[in-house]
């Protein structure tokens, strides 16, 4: 198990999700300056995502427990890293088109009308909520990291990969929040073009993981395929 992988797409990946989610947090509700108010929300804002992305990781690691009994893991790893490369190499206005996002988007536009009615409780319990909301929204970033929830090979695997996931989008997140209105967007638009070289260079690891070359932490022995199923010979 990569976690250490998870961390990092969510700690490099959370300048995607300040592009995608900033709207978001910036109008999170002020507390009339109350800081306790203000630091609490935030952190249950960002344990609202975390806790999400775990439940997502559970299911999708139960998924991923089933193809490793089959044998299979070996190469879910590296279909997961070659179809990671190609949505990185699909341009954005074709993935746009596709008919199969339409839900997506259906889906979307309901998340964002309960932000709407959530906001204007101005609670902290509301911001809990969003934060939990907020993990359900589409986003390739998400799906890049359930890739490698589906190759941990187990719901306990799973779970972790996409905690992980989360608290590496926390440092950033958590400090847009509270000094966003400081950053400027050209800023953010230079740090986003980072995201899909990053893409890439995970789905490198995840092919060379489902490799099986034995390299510490970068292709570790996966124990599952050919080789566990070919009988032993004792004299």
């Amino acid at each position: 198990m990569i976690l250490w992988t998870a961390f990092l797409v969510g700690l490099f990946g959370s300048l995607h999700c300040i592009g995608m989610c900033g709207p978001i947090i910036l109008v999170l509700p002020g507390f009339q300056n109350n800081l306790s108010k203000v630091l609490s929300s935030r952190i249950l804002y960002n344990l609202g995502r975390t806790i999400t992305y775990a439940l997502m990781g559970a299911i999708i690691g139960l998924a991923g427990e089933g193809i490793s009994l089959t044998g299979a893991q070996r190469w879910v790893s590296i279909g997961s890293g070659i179809l990671l490369i190609i949505v990185v190499l699909i341009p954005m206005r074709v993935s746009s088109r596709l008919q199969l996002l339409k839900p997506a988007y259906y889906f979307t536009d309901w998340l964002k009308r309960k932000f709407g009615s959530l906001l204007k409780s101005n609670s902290v319990r509301s911001v809990f909520i969003i934060g939990i909301l907020n993990g359900f929204l589409p986003c390739g970033l998400v799906y890049v990291a359930l890739a490698g929830a589906l190759t941990t090979g187990s719901m306990i695997g799973g779970t972790l990969y996409m905690a992980f996931f989360g608290l590496g989008t926390i440092p950033l997140l958590f400090s847009f929040s509270l000094f966003g209105q400081f950053v400027g967007i050209s800023v953010r638009r230079k740090f986003t073009k980072l995201i899909p070289v990053f893409i890439v260079v995970l789905g490198i690891i995840f092919i060379l993981r489902g490799m099986n070359l034995g390299i510490p932490y970068i292709s570790p022995k996966l124990g599952s395929g050919i080789n566990s199923e070919m009988p032993s010979h004792s004299h």
